[in-house]
């Protein structure tokens, strides 16, 4: 067994240059709140500009293909645009001529094809980017992730100036891109989940879970700003970003408490008072290395037997398909949609869709707040999935009649559609990876956090493509759809919402017992 003098010699090592130098700079170790700051916004930043170099494709996609196709998905594979005319493979594009091959007669078609094999790497991936996550250094895992995200975003866009017309080309960046962007969910909320016991974590993992919104929002601004410069800028740019983040995440990011000797003592007051916390607190810097090394990582199939886990991703296949859908063909909608008899352009309904991740961004704070108030996840996240559905029905309906309306139920649309998405993917999943069965085991949060957000990002994958095929003929079927999506997700927890009914049920008439027999004396007397 290592000597204390040397788990802490390993310990210092293990940490990021970045604390490193901190703790060299201020002459004294950081306090476990102070890592506990750096946690969150590193990782906020992280995964917001995943989100940005995610959201381009929605930006760009009325750009490279400016008519509405109606055609439909007839050929979903075609080969005809390795050698397309050479009038079509001009240089000198201009904002409004398209970009072959996506401004023919099946250019919708193809634009949802790059999206559902985006989508579906990044659900495979997924399954395999959290078995590997609890496996590995998150840090150096995440960094890899980041920067080949950006390189992978930077040459979709490369081919603006190649002067590339290949559908292929296009298709295996993407699916390359995919590939490495599914390293980014399990790994900051495993490490999240590291350094934030379970009180409050609703709340904090909402506000945290604003990064999705505002990384949507950001990648929006920055797309629909420089599309008029050329749309390769538009993937160029946030792929430069993210990889500049993921190098920050290299020097900054500390991975767990017990990597760096932070004492976890520090996390609570109560901690104490608590026997169990205490010794881990004054014990750890002579056990915390032993312990981890005794936690083996949970198996793919035995995280699935986890009670809730199975749930919970079934819902969230549904929730995020809805999410999605959004995220990826809302821009399109707007700009193909008449708004008080008006059709935006590209730039300005790029812009006008951000409103559906700001409601996004209070959603998923109510959310987090609201099940930590009533400790019940399944009656918060169904209960949302079912207000999303007359918020679509209103959105469709009545979305077109002036642009404060639009932006009105585009709001309201993004809290409930993105506020039980959020709160399923950060602390619900956060809970299951630490549920009691594991008994104490912290080894199974990216397994877990996988196998919840993979599941979720198969209907991520096939929202998108549906709309492909589906609006073609009418938007109205679409959002039916969506609206049967976000009915069967709140009816999936159906058996937890009832759990958990009973269980405030039970609290609330053994807690009338207890003050019925606190005043028995008094009522004698």
């Amino acid at each position: 067994m290592a000597s204390p003098s040397e788990l802490a010699t390993e310990r210092s090592h293990s940490k990021p240059l970045g604390i490193r130098f901190w703790e060299y700079i201020k002459k004294a170790k950081l306090s476990y709140k102070s890592h506990q700051a750096v946690v969150l916004i590193v990782t906020f930043f992280a995964y917001s500009t995943y989100h940005a170099t995610r959201k381009t494709t929605s930006i760009v996609k009325s750009a490279l293909d400016p008519q509405s196709s109606a055609a439909g998905l007839k050929f979903p594979w075609r080969i005809t645009y390795l050698s397309s005319p050479a009038e079509t493979q001009r240089r000198s594009w201009v904002l409004g001529d398209g970009w072959a091959p996506f401004n023919g007669s099946d250019g919708t078609a193809l634009l949802g094809q790059l999206d559902v094999a985006f989508l579906a790497v990044y659900a495979i991936g997924m399954y395999f980017s959290g078995h590997l996550g609890d496996r590995m250094n998150l840090r150096i895992f995440l960094t890899v992730g980041m920067i080949g995200t950006g390189l992978f975003t930077s040459l979709f866009g490369v081919g603006y100036w190649a002067n590339i017309h290949s559908f292929y080309y296009f298709l295996i960046v993407q699916m390359i891109a995919g590939l490495f962007q599914s390293s980014g969910w399990p790994s900051v909320v495993a490490v999240v989940g590291n350094w934030f016991g379970k009180k409050k974590r609703g709340l904090i993992m909402g506000i945290w879970n604003a990064h999705t919104s505002i990384g949507n929002i950001t990648g929006s601004l920055i797309a629909s700003t420089l599309l008029s410069y050329g749309w390769g800028w538009s993937f160029v740019v946030p792929g430069l970003l993210i990889a500049f983040m993921g190098i920050l995440v290299c020097l900054l990011l500390p991975v767990s408490p017990e990597s760096v000797g932070a004492d976890r003592q520090e996390e609570e007051d109560e901690a104490v008072d608590s026997p169990k916390k205490k010794r881990e607190g004054v014990a750890e810097p002579l056990l915390g290395s032993h312990t981890e090394m005794k936690e083996i990582a949970v198996g793919f199939i035995e995280a699935w037997r986890i009670p809730g886990v199975a749930p919970f991703a079934f819902c969230l296949f549904f929730a995020k398909l809805v999410a999605y859908t959004f995220l990826y063909w809302l821009p399109y909608y707007i700009g193909h949609t008449a708004i008080e008899g008006k059709y935006l352009s590209d730039e300005t309904a790029g812009n006008l869709s951000t409103f559906f991740d700001v409601g996004g961004v209070l959603g998923g704070i109510l959310a987090g707040h609201i099940s930590d108030r009533l400790d019940a996840r399944a009656i918060t996240a169904a209960t949302f999935m079912y207000c999303a559905i007359p918020a679509l029905y209103f959105y469709r309906s009545y979305g077109h009649i002036s642009f404060a309306m639009n932006i009105a139920l585009m709001f309201i649309c993004g809290m409930f559609v993105n506020g039980p998405y959020a709160l399923i993917t950060t602390a619900v999943s956060a809970d299951l990876g630490t549920h009691s069965s594991l008994n104490g085991n912290s080894k199974a949060l990216a397994t877990v956090t996988a196998i919840i957000d993979g599941t979720g990002s198969v209907g991520a994958a096939i929202g998108p493509l549906l709309t492909g095929y589906i609006s073609a003929n009418s938007w109205s079927a679409v959002f039916m759809m969506l609206m049967a999506a976000a009915l069967v997700a709140g009816l999936l927890l159906t058996r937890l919402v009832v759990a958990e009914v009973a269980a405030r049920i039970s609290e609330t008439r053994s807690q009338g017992r207890s003050q019925s027999r606190s005043q028995e004396p008094e009522l004698n007397v």
